[in-house]
This record gives structure tokens, C-alpha cells and sequence, in this order.
């Protein structure tokens, strides 16, 4: 018997890079998986189907994690489907550098939207959908955090805010049985951070 058989996960964000891996691993691992994505639905058809054609189970559900009527969506197409809930991987996010002068208050909001409402809001969907065992709540956070790397402000600030997130949220539910716990990557080479040019910019700078 696989270590997650029976169990239900919902991995925002996961139709590329980081929550796509950790969507097809937690397959793996036995567990049915719901691939939430914003806007690439081809991307998301994609891992839906690896999972599929290597016996897993799994399916597709849009939703903008900012939004409070898309993450009900979400969590009610899941418990729809599957029937209940035991883990969410908060991954969906966004990264945007700029120095000072040049940061908008759409900049600032976008990045805190995303990655801190959207955390928040889908945290408080699973807590309610958990049942009476509890469940799994992995936040993904980033290095960026401590490291503070320059025009970063904005987006280390959000992953700071999830930090911080994750250990209140650990105390205030761990009396039901809930796990909270954060993983903090460094730098990972990812769809996204080949479009951002970052993978590059970090190369240059450790040449």
C-alpha cells in the first residue's frame, strides 16, 4: 500500500513548475490529486493526464486563489468529486522584482494578493473540509524570506508573511489535528523563472 492511499489533495498553482512535481509526487504517493490552476488549463490537462496515464486519479479545477467565490469553487468541486480533504500544498504564487522607485501600488497589491490573501483563503476552505482526523496544510514559502535579496521588497515581504502565517496557523489548529508546516526552496529552475530571466541573472552573478 503506497504511503498517501486514500487520501485527497489539493495543490494550488499546479499547472507547471514547482506544483506541477509536487502534483504528480503526491500521485505517486497514492493520493488523488486536484490540479488548481489560474489560467493555463492546457498546462493543468497536462499533469492531470500524467497522473492518469501512470494510475493515478486526479483532475483539473480553475480558480484564482485571491478570489473567495473561486476558492469555494475549488474546494466544493474537490469535496464534489472526491468526498472529502487531507492535505492542501499552498503553492500558488507570484514573484515580481523591482527597486523602490519604480514600485506601484498594483505591483505591491498583486504579489500580496496572491500570495498571502490567496494562501489565507485557501487555508480557511481546507480547515473547514478537513474531517474529524484533521489534515495537512504545506505551505510553500522561499529562501527569499531571510535572504532579502535587493528589489525584492515586495515579494520577500510576502513570503515573509507566509512564514509567519504558517507558525500562528500551526498553534491556532493544531488542537484539531491539523498540521501547518512551510517549505522554504532556493533557487529552483522552473518555467517561471526562465521566463522572469532569473535563472540567467543568477548564473551571472555567480560567474
Amino acid at each position: 500500500m503506497k504511503k498517501l492511499e486514500g487520501k485527497i489533495a489539493v495543490v494550488t498553482g499546479a499547472s507547471k513548475g514547482i506544483g506541477a512535481s509536487i502534483a504528480k509526487q503526491l500521485a505517486a504517493e497514492g493520493a488523488a490529486v486536484v490540479v488548481n490552476y489560474a489560467s493555463s488549463k492546457e498546462g493543468a490537462d497536462r499533469v492531470v493526464d500524467e497522473i492518469i496515464s501512470s494510475g493515478g486519479k486526479a483532475i483539473a479545477v480553475q480558480a484564482n486563489v485571491a478570489k473567495k467565490a473561486e476558492i469555494e469553487h475549488l474546494f466544493a468541486e474537490t469535496q464534489r468529486t472526491f468526498g472529502k480533504l487531507d492535505i492542501l500544498v499552498n503553492n500558488a504564487g507570484i514573484y515580481e522584482f523591482s527597486p523602490l522607485e519604480t514600485i506601484t501600488e498594483e505591483h505591491f497589491h498583486k504579489q500580496f494578493d496572491l500570495n498571502v490573501l490567496g494562501l489565507i483563503l485557501a487555508s480557511q476552505q481546507a480547515a473547514k473540509h478537513f474531517g474529524a482526523e484533521g489534515g495537512s496544510i504545506i505551505n510553500i514559502s522561499s529562501i527569499v524570506s531571510t535572504l532579502t535579496p535587493p528589489n525584492g521588497s515586495v515579494y520577500s515581504a510576502t513570503k515573509a508573511a507566509v512564514d509567519a502565517i504558517t507558525k500562528s496557523l500551526a498553534k491556532e489548529l493544531g488542537s484539531r489535528h491539523i498540521r501547518v508546516n512551510s517549505i522554504n526552496p532556493g533557487m529552483v529552475e522552473t518555467e517561471g523563472t526562465h521566463t522572469a530571466g532569473i535563472m540567467e541573472s543568477e548564473g551571472r552573478q555567480q560567474t
